[in-house]
């Protein structure tokens, strides 16, 4: 299995997958190489698509130190190296999304085109999660571990989803404990979201930028994408009607057909 080094004890897990221009995943908060699941296949049929489990989760190393967006970013650049790539596409998701901001304003030169999906620069100007989304995540951190996936998953869903599709949460809920992201790990993670305000970075991006969200965002509400349409120069927004923060997911055909259509406007310089 890929690992790169990331100080003395700790490394990161990766994977390689397809052949073409390079790109680069970045997965979002408490989240493992398993995200990609519906995105890998039409992606890595036409690019040469790079995942890796960010520090926290997965095969991953989960230090039980201070993380920061700019610290994960420094991560994913030693996958880039460690890879064999130069100048990639990136794309990142919720937390990924943050993490992708800040390689793309510090590390231009790498950065051919930015996708940034379900995601904020946060800082005072970003709008939070509503109060019922944290009340259904704190709630569910009393009940037994599937239960309490089940339950804290269900806002990260478009209303009704979860519901309708229960094989597709249980799947993911088998990922999930198969490769359990420790709670320190999780805390580490959401810590350094909390903290992050990268209007500075957002600003600072010169790729040709793809926002998306769904309009049913309960994580992470869709006036986050539109700030970010604001701050990025070379910005366009895609509003994906009744998406849920995992749109993804949830529209997977029609998410993989617009990042497609989107790559192959921007091909490497």
């Amino acid at each position: 299995m890929p690992r790169v080094a990331i100080g003395e004890h700790d490394h990161l897990y990766y994977e390689v997958h397809g052949r073409g221009e390079p790109l680069l995943l970045i997965e979002g908060l408490g989240y493992a190489t398993w995200m990609w699941h519906w995105q890998l296949p039409a992606l890595s049929a036409r690019y040469r698509t790079i995942i890796f489990d960010n520090r926290g989760v997965g095969d991953s190393s989960k230090p039980d130190a201070p993380y920061s967006i700019e610290g994960m970013a420094e991560d994913a650049l030693r996958v880039l190296e460690a890879s064999g790539t130069g100048k990639a596409h990136i794309l990142g998701v919720s937390m990924g999304g943050y993490i992708g901001q800040v390689l793309a304003a510090t590390r231009p030169e790498l950065a051919a085109s930015l996708i940034l999906c379900s995601t904020s620069c946060g800082g005072p100007k970003a709008t939070p999660a509503p109060p019922e989304t944290w009340q259904s995540i704190l709630a569910a951190r009393a009940l037994p571990p599937r239960e309490a996936l089940r339950r804290s998953m269900e806002p990260a869903f478009a209303p009704g989803f979860a519901g309708a599709h229960p094989a597709l949460v249980e799947q993911i809920i088998d990922w999930r404990l198969a490769k359990p992201t420790p709670a320190h790990a999780w805390e580490r993670q959401f810590q350094a979201v909390a903290a992050a305000n990268l209007e500075r970075h957002a600003a600072a991006v010169r790729s040709p930028t793809l926002i998306l969200t769904g309009d049913a965002d309960r994580v992470v509400p869709s006036a986050n994408s539109e700030l970010l349409r604001r701050l990025i120069p070379q910005a366009e927004l895609g509003v994906i009607p009744g998406g849920g923060h995992l749109v993804f997911v949830e529209q997977a055909e029609r998410v993989n057909q617009i990042l497609l259509d989107f790559l192959g406007r921007h091909p490497l310089g």
